[in-house]
């Protein structure tokens, strides 16, 4: 979402302030996003937001500005601290979580095991994901792992592979502080 700039000039910041706070003061509730607007254009010396806006006199606006993040958002250490609690002291995962957000990050995990740019049998993909998990179910992270996108397998089930797509940054954190010999970058 993209964003026009209003530039505010205020000659007496001080005169501003004391402005401001009294008006938040009369109110008996934190004020919204539109009612801060008109706050601030009072204390600038305005009846409201809107003729702050037709007296500014712009018709041309500062440069749109992109409100999208250049950045990767920032992981989300909650899910990964939560999901560790699914591993043991080898990084193999030893119960199925019930949460999806958990189960997704697993997965995601269990991805950047597998090696890329390799064909592989139902058997082989199965002995694979059981080195990683200790309940006994690699038929369910096959299907969830297909589910979820990130590999795809022929209707027969005679070849696996992984897809390559960009994991989510929590993967990377959960990689960081997973125990044991299986730590391995993504």
């Amino acid at each position: 979402m993209t964003r026009t700039i209003f530039p505010m000039e205020v000659a007496d910041l001080s005169a501003f302030a004391k402005s401001l706070r009294d008006q938040i003061a009369r109110l008996d509730h934190a004020p919204s996003h539109v009612e801060m607007l008109n706050l601030l254009s009072r204390a600038g010396g305005y009846r409201n937001y809107q003729h702050f806006r037709s007296c500014a006199g712009i018709t041309d606006p500062l440069p749109d500005v992109a409100m999208t993040a250049d950045a990767p958002p920032p992981a989300d250490e909650t899910r990964v601290a939560r999901t560790l609690r699914v591993f043991d002291a080898d990084g193999r995962i030893i119960r199925w979580p019930s949460k999806r957000s958990q189960q997704e990050l697993c997965l995601w995990l269990l991805w950047s095991r597998i090696p890329p740019k390799r064909s592989f049998s139902e058997r082989e993909i199965g002995d694979l994901l059981n080195d990683l998990h200790l309940f006994g179910d690699a038929a369910l992270l096959r299907r969830d792992l297909v589910d979820l996108g990130l590999m795809r397998r022929n209707r027969d089930g005679s070849d696996y592979r992984r897809l390559e797509k960009a994991p989510p940054p929590e993967l990377k954190l959960l990689l960081q502080k997973l125990p044991g010999p299986t730590k391995k970058a993504a």
